[in-house]
Order: C-alpha cells, then sequence, then structure tokens
C-alpha cells in the first residue's frame, strides 16, 4: 500500500502486484469449477443458493451454473431438503431458535416451503418445549434483580421472542410470572 500526499490531505492508493491480481478475481471455465463445486458440497450440506453465488464468483455465466447445478443434483451432491432438515435440526439443537426463526432463514437462503415445513415438522415436540422452558428459566434467572414486574415480563417476552419461538407459548410462560 502507498501513501499519496496532495498538499494538506492525504490518501490511501493500494497498488496491486500484476502476479497477485489473478488469484483476486479467479475464473474458472465449467470443467474446472465442477470438482471445486463438489469439494464446497461435499463438506457440510449447502443450499442452492450458497452453492449458485459461489458459482458466480468464479465467473461462470447462468447456463453454466445451471447446468452444474443439476450435476450436484444428479450426482447427490446438492439436496435442499436435507439442508433444510439439517440446518433446522442444528440451528434448534445448538442455538436453540424456535421454529419461526428457523423457518424465516430458511426463506432467507431460498428454501421451498415444502422442505421448510418437513424440517421443522421433524423437531421433537417433547425437546421443543424442553428447550423453550430451559431457556425461559435460564433468563428469569438473570432478571432476578429486576423489580419491576412489568419489565422483568417484557424482558422475558422479547428474549423468547429474539430466539423464534411462537406468540402463544411466549404469551403463556409471561403470563405464569
Amino acid at each position: 500500500m502507498a501513501v499519496i500526499s496532495t498538499g494538506n490531505i492525504a490518501s490511501k492508493c493500494i497498488i496491486f502486484d500484476p502476479q497477485i491480481l489473478p488469484f483476486m478475481q479467479q475464473q474458472f471455465t465449467p470443467q474446472q469449477a465442477l470438482p471445486k463445486a463438489k469439494n464446497y458440497c461435499a463438506y457440510q450440506e449447502r443450499c442452492h443458493s450458497e452453492v449458485k453465488d459461489k458459482l458466480y464468483g468464479f465467473g461462470l455465466n447462468k447456463n453454466e451454473t445451471e447446468q452444474i447445478i443439476s450435476t450436484l443434483i444428479e450426482e447427490n451432491y446438492l439436496n435442499e431438503e436435507r439442508f433444510a432438515i439439517s440446518f433446522a435440526g442444528g440451528h434448534f439443537r445448538i442455538k436453540n431458535w424456535g421454529r419461526i426463526k428457523i423457518k424465516y432463514e430458511l426463506k432467507k437462503k431460498m428454501v421451498s416451503p415444502y422442505c421448510i415445513k418437513k424440517a421443522l415438522s421433524l423437531i421433537d415436540e417433547d425437546a421443543y418445549l424442553t428447550t423453550f422452558n430451559r431457556l425461559a428459566e435460564q433468563k428469569l434467572k438473570t432478571l432476578k434483580g429486576e423489580k419491576n414486574l412489568f419489565i422483568k415480563r417484557k424482558k422475558l417476552q422479547d428474549h423468547l421472542l429474539q430466539k423464534g419461538y411462537e406468540n402463544d407459548l411466549v404469551r403463556e410462560i409471561v403470563n405464569k410470572i
């Protein structure tokens, strides 16, 4: 990086090394991109939009990208339903997200409504309620010092809604306080 000074205004200018520039904007042919895409999908479950973004980043056009996507689906490297189930289960177990937040995030990733519905239906109801109650108890422990009942209820409600749990569940537990 070089600093160029013009009068009393100093600005920074990035000077690229011509040997490094080709690696910054990698352009691949479809034959080169396919094995890279396979490795990308084999590493962890991916949704279609993530793979498309990766392929467009390789400098491929729409037709080449669609062809590679169809090859990945045929060879079972890419499966939207499997991705949705994995995503929903993982985010519920690890991050303790509720169904609403999981559904919203899957929609952001452009997963089909059928796959979202199937993934959410596979979350065990007993485990879901147990996690919800555990989260509520943990939050209430942190609010022990709060004297105002309305503020305590509001903070608990906001926390559980932010985690993506349903309004009726949240309302039920907040009214018990």
